[in-house]
Protein backbone atom coordinates (compact mmCIF):
# COMPACT_ATOMS: atom_id res chain seq x y z
CA UNK A 1 0.00 0.00 0.00
CA UNK A 2 3.12 2.25 -0.43
CA UNK A 3 1.79 5.38 -2.30
CA UNK A 4 4.34 8.00 -3.23
CA UNK A 5 3.53 11.78 -2.36
CA UNK A 6 2.51 13.20 -4.92
CA UNK A 7 1.39 17.00 -4.78
CA UNK A 8 -2.09 14.90 -6.54
CA UNK A 9 -1.75 12.94 -3.46
CA UNK A 10 -1.09 15.67 -0.84
CA UNK A 11 -3.83 17.59 -1.81
CA UNK A 12 -5.99 15.01 -2.35
CA UNK A 13 -5.43 13.98 1.34
CA UNK A 14 -5.40 17.55 2.90
CA UNK A 15 -9.38 17.87 0.91
CA UNK A 16 -10.08 14.79 2.55
CA UNK A 17 -9.08 15.57 6.34
CA UNK A 18 -10.51 19.14 5.84
CA UNK A 19 -14.31 18.17 4.48
CA UNK A 20 -14.32 16.94 8.14
CA UNK A 21 -12.28 19.63 9.88
CA UNK A 22 -9.76 17.64 10.75
CA UNK A 23 -6.48 19.57 11.37
CA UNK A 24 -3.79 17.76 8.76
CA UNK A 25 -0.54 17.45 11.32
CA UNK A 26 2.22 15.86 9.57
CA UNK A 27 0.94 12.17 10.68
CA UNK A 28 -2.47 12.32 10.11
CA UNK A 29 -1.49 13.50 6.48
CA UNK A 30 0.91 10.64 6.29
CA UNK A 31 -1.76 8.11 7.19
CA UNK A 32 -4.54 9.78 4.74
CA UNK A 33 -2.37 9.81 1.52
CA UNK A 34 -1.25 6.39 2.55
CA UNK A 35 -5.37 5.32 2.27
CA UNK A 36 -6.68 8.36 0.01
CA UNK A 37 -3.84 9.86 -1.98
CA UNK A 38 -4.75 7.71 -4.97
CA UNK A 39 -8.22 8.25 -4.84
CA UNK A 40 -8.70 4.54 -4.44
CA UNK A 41 -11.00 3.24 -1.74
CA UNK A 42 -9.03 0.78 0.89
CA UNK A 43 -9.92 -1.72 3.54
CA UNK A 44 -6.71 -1.77 6.41
CA UNK A 45 -5.96 -2.61 9.42
CA UNK A 46 -3.75 -0.53 11.96
CA UNK A 47 -1.31 -2.85 11.72
CA UNK A 48 -0.89 -3.25 7.67
CA UNK A 49 -1.24 1.04 8.05
CA UNK A 50 1.37 1.03 10.36
CA UNK A 51 3.70 -1.37 8.45
CA UNK A 52 2.88 0.61 5.22
CA UNK A 53 4.05 3.69 7.06
CA UNK A 54 6.86 2.63 8.49
CA UNK A 55 8.15 1.50 4.91
CA UNK A 56 7.71 4.76 3.52
CA UNK A 57 9.73 6.59 6.27
CA UNK A 58 7.55 7.68 8.75
CA UNK A 59 8.22 7.51 12.24
CA UNK A 60 4.98 6.30 13.35
CA UNK A 61 3.70 4.14 16.31
CA UNK A 62 1.49 1.49 16.26
CA UNK A 63 -0.80 3.63 18.94
CA UNK A 64 -0.31 6.80 17.18
CA UNK A 65 -2.25 4.58 14.11
CA UNK A 66 -4.85 3.08 16.39
CA UNK A 67 -5.53 7.34 17.55
CA UNK A 68 -5.71 8.28 14.36
CA UNK A 69 -7.86 5.76 12.69
CA UNK A 70 -9.95 6.41 15.96
CA UNK A 71 -10.18 10.18 15.06
CA UNK A 72 -11.17 8.92 11.22
CA UNK A 73 -14.03 7.31 12.35
CA UNK A 74 -15.22 9.95 14.41
CA UNK A 75 -15.09 12.58 11.90
CA UNK A 76 -17.21 10.14 9.42
CA UNK A 77 -14.08 9.51 7.10
CA UNK A 78 -13.81 5.63 7.38
CA UNK A 79 -16.18 3.15 8.82
CA UNK A 80 -14.80 0.59 11.14
CA UNK A 81 -15.83 -3.16 10.12
CA UNK A 82 -14.90 -5.91 12.70
CA UNK A 83 -14.70 -9.29 11.85
CA UNK A 84 -15.18 -12.33 13.96
CA UNK A 85 -14.74 -9.71 17.34
CA UNK A 86 -10.99 -9.95 17.10
CA UNK A 87 -9.83 -8.06 13.74
CA UNK A 88 -11.31 -4.68 12.65
CA UNK A 89 -10.82 -3.23 9.05
CA UNK A 90 -11.09 0.53 8.16
CA UNK A 91 -12.85 1.37 5.15
CA UNK A 92 -12.49 4.52 3.06
CA UNK A 93 -15.60 3.98 1.50
CA UNK A 94 -18.48 5.15 3.63
CA UNK A 95 -21.66 3.93 1.79
CA UNK A 96 -23.44 1.40 3.18
CA UNK A 97 -21.92 -2.14 1.19
CA UNK A 98 -21.68 -5.38 2.10
CA UNK A 99 -18.09 -7.40 2.43
CA UNK A 100 -16.62 -10.66 1.10
CA UNK A 101 -13.94 -11.63 3.95
CA UNK A 102 -11.23 -14.42 2.49
CA UNK A 103 -10.42 -16.33 5.60
CA UNK A 104 -6.91 -17.70 4.15
CA UNK A 105 -5.06 -14.73 4.07
CA UNK A 106 -7.57 -12.11 5.66
CA UNK A 107 -8.30 -9.55 3.20
CA UNK A 108 -11.66 -7.96 3.07
CA UNK A 109 -12.96 -6.67 -0.47
CA UNK A 110 -16.23 -4.82 -1.14
CA UNK A 111 -19.00 -7.26 -2.29
CA UNK A 112 -21.62 -6.23 -4.88
CA UNK A 113 -24.74 -4.11 -3.31
CA UNK A 114 -26.90 -4.98 -6.14
CA UNK A 115 -27.06 -8.51 -5.37
CA UNK A 116 -27.56 -8.04 -1.55
CA UNK A 117 -31.55 -8.34 -0.60
CA UNK A 118 -32.24 -7.70 2.75
CA UNK A 119 -36.21 -8.68 3.25
CA UNK A 120 -36.21 -7.41 6.81
CA UNK A 121 -34.80 -7.25 10.23
CA UNK A 122 -35.77 -8.23 13.45
CA UNK A 123 -37.55 -5.31 15.79
CA UNK A 124 -35.30 -4.23 18.08
CA UNK A 125 -36.11 -4.22 21.65
CA UNK A 126 -38.40 -1.45 23.32
CA UNK A 127 -35.88 1.87 23.29
CA UNK A 128 -33.93 0.99 20.84
CA UNK A 129 -33.32 1.61 16.80
CA UNK A 130 -31.33 -0.16 14.18
CA UNK A 131 -28.50 1.74 14.18
CA UNK A 132 -26.42 -0.25 11.53
CA UNK A 133 -26.67 -3.46 9.68
CA UNK A 134 -22.75 -4.86 8.74
CA UNK A 135 -22.67 -7.86 5.86
CA UNK A 136 -19.26 -9.48 5.67
CA UNK A 137 -19.49 -13.05 3.94
CA UNK A 138 -16.72 -15.57 5.04
CA UNK A 139 -14.92 -16.82 2.55
CA UNK A 140 -12.58 -19.91 1.81
CA UNK A 141 -11.63 -22.30 -0.59
CA UNK A 142 -13.27 -25.35 -1.95
CA UNK A 143 -12.04 -28.64 -0.39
Amino acid sequence: MTLPMTPEALERSTKWLAQADLRPTRQRLSLATLMVGDGQDRHVTAEGLHAASVSAGEKVSLATVYNTLRAFCEAGLVQEVTVDGTRSYFDTRMDDHPHFYFEEDGTLIDAANSELKIASLPTPPEGYEVAKVDVVVRLRPRD
